[in-house]
């Protein structure tokens, strides 16, 4: 039976378990209008180059063969958005997000972009899919298994979600592993994202947790150990940017 006294971290904070997805909700509740200007913020446009790399990694065929994809946690649409337009007519992507502010941002931005036919928005919980097994040739999170309660049921519904053969990927800020970068790192993470947070949406408390919880995330070979933990081979990661960020991939074989 389930502990009712289990803790997780929220930023630097331990909370309830059962709390953590309501902080995180309010969090991107505040800041859904802006999320996308403030990624360019935060990441001096980054962001842009190593979601370019997953979908590089993701390679769909760019034919009419049928490939479906499933974006968990996928908010706003970036990595869908940038998946349809590297492949062929026969991509249908699937956005799954908790959040509702966030999924009616990315509604907008489908419509506006002519692939509302491609990419389809459901509100969801990471940790329970309501998807068949077995449904998915690929399924991606970008940002966002850092905000998940319970990481390991996250990993083990993207599996069970996959069809074999299909792959695993995942964004995450890493531990930066230059040094002297580390340091200038973190006095932008602590020092300037919170104030840029304030600025642009009136919200620095937000922008704060973003900065802690990435500080909280496992390492990289702790990370890659969960990720085979939810059944995944050709478990792999690929530091970026000195380490600012990593690219997990795994594979159900």
């Amino acid at each position: 039976m389930e502990k009712t006294d289990q803790t997780t971290h929220f930023g630097f904070r331990d909370v309830p378990l059962g709390d953590k997805q309501t902080l995180v909700n309010d969090v991107f509740h505040s800041v859904a209008q802006r999320y996308d200007l403030m990624n360019d913020l935060m990441s001096a446009g980054l962001h842009r180059a190593w979601k370019d790399l997953l979908i590089n990694a993701l390679n769909p065929p760019r034919n009419e063969r049928p490939f479906a994809l499933l974006d968990i946690a996928g908010g706003t649409g970036d990595i869908a958005f940038r998946a349809a337009g590297a492949a062929g007519p026969g991509f249908q992507a699937t956005v799954c997000d908790i959040n509702a502010d966030m999924l009616s941002v990315g509604r907008e931005r489908a419509l506006a972009r002519h692939l509302e036919h491609q990419v389809t928005f459901v509100e969801g919980n990471a940790e329970a899919l309501a998807f068949p097994d077995r449904s998915f040739d690929a399924t991606t999170i970008g940002f966002g298994i850092r905000n998940v309660p319970r990481i390991d049921l996250a990993l083990a519904e993207a599996f069970r979600v996959l069809k074999p053969g299909g792959r695993f990927l995942c964004l995450e800020f890493s531990t930066v592993d230059v040094p002297g970068l580390d340091r200038l790192y973190d006095m932008f993470s602590f020092k300037v994202i919170p104030q840029l947070g304030q600025a642009v949406t009136g919200d620095a408390q937000s922008y704060q947790y973003l900065v802690e919880s990435i500080r909280k995330f496992p390492k990289p070979n702790a990370f890659a150990e969960m990720i085979r933990a939810a059944g995944f081979l050709r478990v792999s990661h690929q530091a970026l940017s000195g380490g600012i960020v990593a690219l997990h991939s795994g594979w159900r074989l």
